[in-house]
């Protein structure tokens, strides 16, 4: 073992860790109306806790354990039997295996997280809590070992995910639009736009976002070493250029720009560099920013009005559309130079790469969109997904944790 890379992947993990708690729970806090903001920061705190159960109990297993036909971990790692302080030389030679386990478990814990921003301000807690269980355990953690699980089918097939490209955004955010259509648009979408209660509420989830995402990136290298480097700088630059990129183009198009767009657009770039980040350099890391920020501003701003469907806080437009982005982006820019455990992209002269990235795409677009439908119908069934309108009206602050955010002194 070496205790460089231990310390560095535990630090990553609570890099990781915060990045759901505050800062997702702020980011979309903030944008809710003020009747929701409460919900939102207990729906990202309860997950925190729920998942962690989740994962230490029988998550990790299934999506780490040994392999049953490349679809599924067997359950022989649940309760953690066996996950001690040695390495496991399947996933990381150099640090305890508890550690790695941490490491991922924060990944399974912000990923259902990302999707409340679709349905936000009209779930009941209850549907939301069992929802979250269910999509953990039938669609996270399949997908996770299919991608880097050994013997997974994908990972064998070759894609590349260095953290989360398919895993983590493209799952959540088709998860999200397909809950958004069949949930329908919030009570009094219809009238007008429903504008953010907190900007610097989100300003500042968006920053902390920003931070954690290098112990999600660099800290997916599972060493401190020049690949986890490579990640960290590949991650700021195309972050900074969708940020920017963003702006400009918000200038461009509305005659100024906003400081809600430039944080959506670096939110973005942290998505699309996700899958990449360990496998490209950073001068075509500022490519996939600038990329980025153009795809996603159509999704956002354009297609989704035109469509007419609520993605409440653009979880489809900008983890979905991004990760999409991120993961052909790969396909075309990755380069053993950067990385020798992965693969030539097509401007590297690997065409057969792109297509395997598409294919990868394809199959998690497919399995998280089908697997969603279904455990939304159960869910919906068994207690109802949806608050009754007037709940709604009044907020679920209120009626689903019974609290207030603010208070008015007379």
């Amino acid at each position: 073992m070496n205790s460089g890379d231990t310390a560095w992947v535990l630090m990553s993990t609570a890099l990781v860790l915060l990045m759901t708690m505050p800062g997702l729970a702020f980011f979309y806090g903030g944008l809710v109306r003020r009747k929701n903001v409460l919900s939102i920061l207990m729906q990202c705190f309860i997950i925190l806790c729920v998942i962690s159960l989740q994962w230490v109990l029988f998550g990790y297993s299934l999506a780490f354990g040994p392999d049953f036909h490349g679809l599924i971990g067997n359950l022989s790692w649940a309760g953690l039997n066996g996950v001690g302080s040695l390495p496991n030389k399947d996933y990381a030679a150099t640090i305890p295996h508890s550690v790695f386990m941490a490491f991922q478990m924060m990944f399974a814990v912000i990923t259902p997280a990302l999707i409340i921003g679709a349905y936000a301000e009209r779930v009941k807690f209850p549907a939301f809590l069992l929802f979250t269980i269910l999509w953990a355990t039938f669609v996270y953690d399949p997908l996770a070992h299919w991608v880097w699980g050994t013997g997974g089918w994908l990972k064998n097939l070759g894609a590349l995910d260095f953290a989360g490209g398919m895993v983590v955004h493209i799952s959540s955010g088709v998860s999200a639009l397909v809950l958004a259509l069949l949930l329908g648009k919030r009570v009094g979408l219809n009238y007008g736009p429903i504008r953010p209660h907190n900007l610097p509420f989100a300003v500042l989830g968006g920053a902390l976002l920003w931070f954690g995402w290098f112990g999600f990136n660099a800290g997916s290298a599972l060493a401190a070493d020049g690949l986890a480097a490579n990640a960290f700088v590949t991650t700021n630059t195309a972050t900074a250029a969708a940020g920017l990129t963003w702006a400009l183009i918000e200038w461009w198009h509305n005659g100024t720009p906003t400081i809600l767009g430039t944080v959506t657009g670096a939110v973005a770039g942290l998505v699309a560099i996700t899958p990449a980040c360990g496998f490209v350099n950073p001068m075509n890391a500022l490519f996939i920013g600038m990329i980025v920020a153009f795809v996603c501003y159509i999704a956002v701003a354009v297609i989704k009005g035109k469509l007419g469907y609520d993605d409440s806080l653009d979880a489809f437009g900008v983890h979905g559309v991004g990760g999409t982005v991120g993961t052909i982006a790969t396909g075309l820019f990755a380069e053993k130079a950067v990385n020798a455990a992965g693969a030539n992209g097509l401007l590297f002269g690997n065409a057969h790469q792109l297509v395997v990235q598409s294919l990868s795409l394809l199959a998690t677009v497919a399995f998280a969109v089908i697997m969603t439908f279904i455990i939304f119908k159960i869910v919906d069934a068994l207690i109802g997904m949806r608050v009754e309108e007037k709940n709604e009206l009044v907020g679920l602050d209120l009626t689903q944790q019974s609290e207030a955010a603010y208070t008015v002194i007379e």
